[in-house]
Parts: structure tokens; C-alpha cells; sequence
């Protein structure tokens, strides 16, 4: 299995756009299995690719029964109606801040086989969806909120067991690795 240790708040791979994904194939289907796994032990509702370190747009997802991937997904809002409630993140654990959110969306993207998909989500899943799509444009939830919620969020954070203000030293890998741009 592929390591899929979920990335903290901080870790500036949460903040960088990811490539579109070209190659449907063994590794994507194992990253997503992994990433199932990771979803599953976490008990989260969505995990995307970069919040595992990989830059491909690509997530998981489990929202009551439904469960599945989506692979380089785009959003579309049928209405204006928005919902105003807790969102956590597990890449923020243990924590939940009320976010604006649309109430309803369509995702088209496609399956890990490359054929397309089209979710229709309101709700908890439009919510999920929406979190999730903006991992891929490296956009965290926080800066969704208005400038006090996301002041009060902040401060949450800095006082999180598991936040280090320590900044992250990143070193480049001298081999390829998967969901790198080629």
C-alpha cells in the first residue's frame, strides 16, 4: 500500500494548485485504494490527493452509504442557496468551524478507469464535494470564512495539540514520484 499519512495544517503541499491527472491506471487505482483506507481508518468524509502528498486531482470520498473517487473534478451550481454550518478537515484534526457553503452541486469529473461521472449532491455532500475540489486548487476552508471566523479558526489552530509553528523544511526527491508534473 502507498503511504497515505494524512498532511497538517501547515504543510505547504495544502496550499499548491494539483496537475490534472492523464494516466488512469494501476498506480492511480492504488493510491485511491490507499487513500480509501486512510478515509475509513480517519473516519472522515472526504480526503483529497494532496492532503496525502500527492499532487493529482483526485479525491476520496465517503458521505453516508455513498462511497467513491473523483477524478479531475469540475463544479457546477444549479442555484444561489447557500448552507451555513461545521466543517472540519482531517488535515485540521479534532477541529470544526461553520462555513458557507452552496447548497447544491453537480461534480463531473471522472472514475479511476477514465470514464466520465456526474455527482449530484445538496447538503452534507455538496459540502463534502465543494471541500474537497478546492484541495485540488490548494484552497483550505478557512479562506471560505469571513475574516472573524477565520480569526477565531486561527487561533484554534495555534492552540491544536497536534500545530507546530516550526516551519516545514521540504526536500526535493532526487527519484520520480507519482503525482508529480512531468
Amino acid at each position: 500500500m502507498i503511504d497515505t499519512s494524512v498532511r497538517l495544517f501547515g504543510d505547504p503541499v495544502l496550499r499548491q494548485p494539483c496537475s490534472p491527472v492523464v494516466d488512469f491506471d494501476r498506480e492511480l487505482a492504488k493510491l485511491a485504494k490507499s487513500m480509501h483506507a486512510t478515509l475509513a481508518r480517519e473516519e472522515g468524509a472526504g480526503l483529497a490527493a494532496p492532503q496525502v502528498g500527492v499532487l493529482q486531482r483526485m479525491f476520496v470520498f465517503h458521505v453516508d452509504r455513498l462511497r467513491g473517487e473523483l477524478v479531475n473534478p469540475v463544479l457546477e451550481f444549479p442555484d444561489e442557496e447557500e448552507q451555513d454550518g461545521p466543517e472540519g478537515c482531517l488535515s485540521m484534526p479534532g477541529l470544526y468551524f461553520d462555513t458557507i457553503r452552496r447548497q447544491n452541486v453537480v461534480a463531473r469529473g471522472f472514475s479511476l478507469k477514465g470514464d466520465p461521472v456526474q455527482i449530484v449532491g445538496s447538503g452534507f455532500l455538496a459540502r463534502c464535494l465543494q471541500h474537497e475540489t478546492d484541495h485540488l486548487d490548494g484552497v483550505l476552508f478557512l479562506d471560505r470564512m469571513d475574516r472573524e471566523r477565520k480569526r477565531e479558526a486561527m487561533l484554534a489552530i495555534r492552540r491544536a495539540e497536534w500545530f507546530s509553528d516550526e516551519p516545514l523544511r521540504v526536500k526535493e526527491s532526487p527519484h520520480p514520484m507519482f503525482g508529480r508534473n512531468r
